[in-house]
């Protein structure tokens, strides 16, 4: 269990954050070692961490042998064996049944944008002019004990409308705009990622479930009077890869809304299909939230992810550099095709992927270039038959907005009912499981090296969300960039281009590394480097890389790093 031998031995139901005159009022059972903060302590509350805990104790066993599942499809996976359509649940995909109508209130998500929970970020996204703002608990955020407990105190602020921030180096004041703030939405993390800080019965706690049940105590009353017109709160749900997953979150909403003395249906969540696996599995996943969702999202950077992840046994199916494997892939675009038909025949919203460029402000040809690809991304993604998308920066969010506008209509808020309902049967299985084309050099190993190593040192820091190369990269594309570096020296791959005949393997890489570490110091400086985690983070993503066995996710082994080296969570990081 993660973080668990490093604080010696407390009594349940005590506190080791700063004594009995400053430590958090716990119920029995529930350990808290993150650091005292007063502010902090009116989100833990003694009730709330009930709440918390009763879920936990309730599911705990359920999320354990899902992730126990998980473990027996990769073991099958490594095998031979390729993912698929369950034949048991045909009848499923099959029979004619729709989800409950989408609230008025979230409507119309023709652009949504997406970022950490922090206090200034939440502001900008609320007043940004985007239809919805997803605050995320997950790969935009590094979850130090700190960012997490700060995230939760922000966006109780933001609910009930109090929020502000002085940015003291500019002396402005943010705050939000009277009306048409963006709705609100909250990603929790994914059901594998546990909270070493908070302790139910001795073992650390579902990160999820902390996230979500902190969230959902403080705001879902302040919430349904601001943001929901009768329904609310509105959350993501990631990295699911079965229905059984999505089965359990249903009865976590239906547990939270028994709680609250809401009705049945009030919580909404949209599910982002970021796992191969789970593109099989979408009507499946609809029917078990059918009460609860609002839709399925195309989470396509950690898609590539999973699909090398799901893949890694098998060396047939080895990607081609990571900027060319895009929608207009075979299996890409039918992924996106295939949730389009499965969202509008079961009546919610489908979304498209990430525009993760960001503005380019000393180089206006460069900025401009970028936009025009946003654009015609966009373009593709509305004429394809998607309801919204999401932007990383508000600076693209009045070109996204624009290109859904001009082919969606000002007065639609939505494609369900008008875009033409193809059968989705027509999308096979070899069509979502097509290899993509494309070369592999040695420019896309430097790429994937210096990016890996920058985002993991910026993670390690407290960053989950990062600017590097005119993208907005998270943990994701970190995630991209690790697995397929481990795939490529694995398998020993001939690299095209100034690489051809070269192959790679663990001497060339550490080449890579060793002169990308120059290139990166060159670039930040080397008083930020010197400052940096950036050797830290070279360890690390080097040793990930070259593993005799895959990680199933790089955050796992980063997080313990987080805990053993800041064990209360401490704000100087």
């Amino acid at each position: 269990m993660m973080g668990v031998g490093t604080y010696g031995n407390t009594a349940p139901g005590t506190s080791r954050s700063g004594g009995a005159a400053a430590g958090y009022d716990v119920p029995e059972g529930v350990e808290i070692r993150g650091r005292f903060d007063e502010e902090f302590a009116k989100i833990l509350t003694k009730e709330a961490l009930e709440f918390v805990a009763e879920l936990q104790r309730e599911f705990r066993n359920r999320i354990k042998y899902a992730l126990e599942c998980r473990k027996e499809a990769k073991r099958r996976y490594n095998e031979g064996a390729v993912p698929g359509f369950d034949p048991a649940t045909k009848f499923i995909r099959e029979t004619n049944w729709v989800c409950a109508p989408v609230p008025p209130a979230v409507a119309d998500r023709r652009v949504e944008i997406t970022g950490p929970v922090e206090r200034k970020m939440i502001i900008n996204a609320l007043n940004s002019g985007a239809k919805v703002f997803m605050a995320d608990f997950e790969d935009a955020l590094s979850p130090t004990w700190e960012n997490l407990m700060r995230g939760q105190v922000n966006l109780k602020d933001a609910v009930d409308g109090s929020i502000t921030f002085h940015d003291k180096a500019r002396n402005r004041v943010y705050k939000l705009n009277d009306k048409n703030t963006a709705k609100l939405f909250v990603r929790p993390r994914g059901w594998h990622l546990l909270e070493a800080h908070i302790l139910i019965d001795g073992e650390p706690a579902t990160g999820c479930l902390v996230d979500f049940g902190l969230y959902f105590f403080h705001n879902y009353a302040g919430f349904r009077q601001t943001q929901g017109a009768g329904f609310g709160p509105f959350f993501y749900l990631p990295k699911m890869e079965n229905s059984r997953e999505a089965k359990i979150w249903n009865c976590v909403f239906e547990r939270a809304e028994k709680k609250a003395g809401i009705e049945r249906g009030s919580i909404r969540a949209t599910v982002l299909i970021e796992t191969l696996p789970a593109v099989f599995q979408m009507d499946e996943i609809l029917h078990e939230l059918r009460d609860h969702s609002v839709g399925l999202n195309c989470g396509r950077w950690d898609y590539i992810f999973s699909y090398i992840k799901t893949f890694q046994g098998h060396p047939d199916r080895l990607l081609p550099d990571r900027f060319l494997v895009g929608m207009t892939q075979h299996f890409m675009r039918n992924y996106s095709d295939l949730l389009i038909r499965t969202c509008h025949r079961r009546g919610v919203h489908a979304m498209g992927g990430m525009a993760a460029q960001i503005p380019i402000r000393d180089d206006p040809a460069a900025n401009e270039a970028a936009l025009d690809l946003v654009r015609k991304d966009k373009l593709r993604e509305v004429k394809a038959g998607h309801d919204g998308t999401w932007a990383a920066h508000p600076g693209l969010i009045p070109a996204c907005m624009e290109v859904f506008t001009n082919n969606m209509g000002s007065n639609n808020p939505n494609q369900i009912q008008s875009m033409r309902r193809e059968d989705a049967s027509s999308i096979t299985e070899e069509d979502l499981l097509e290899r993509p084309r494309g070369v592999r050099t040695l420019e896309g190993l430097r790429l994937n090296t210096r990016v890996g190593i920058q985002y993991l040192a910026a993670w390690l820091t407290g960053t989950g969300s990062v600017p590097l190369y005119n993208l907005m990269e998270d943990a994701a594309t970190a995630e991209i960039s690790r697995v397929q570096n481990w795939q490529w020296i694995k398998y020993g791959v001939e690299l095209d281009g100034d690489g051809l005949g070269v192959r790679v393997g663990n001497e060339l890489f550490g080449r890579v590394v060793e002169e990308e570490m120059q290139r990166i110091e060159r670039e930040v400086g080397k008083e930020k480097f010197k400052k940096g985690m950036y050797k830290e983070a070279c360890k690390l993503f080097t040793r990930q890389c070259t593993a005799q066995t895959l990680d199933d996710f790089l955050t796992l082994d980063a997080y313990n790093h987080i805990v053993m080296h800041h064990p209360r969570g401490s704000s100087r990081l």
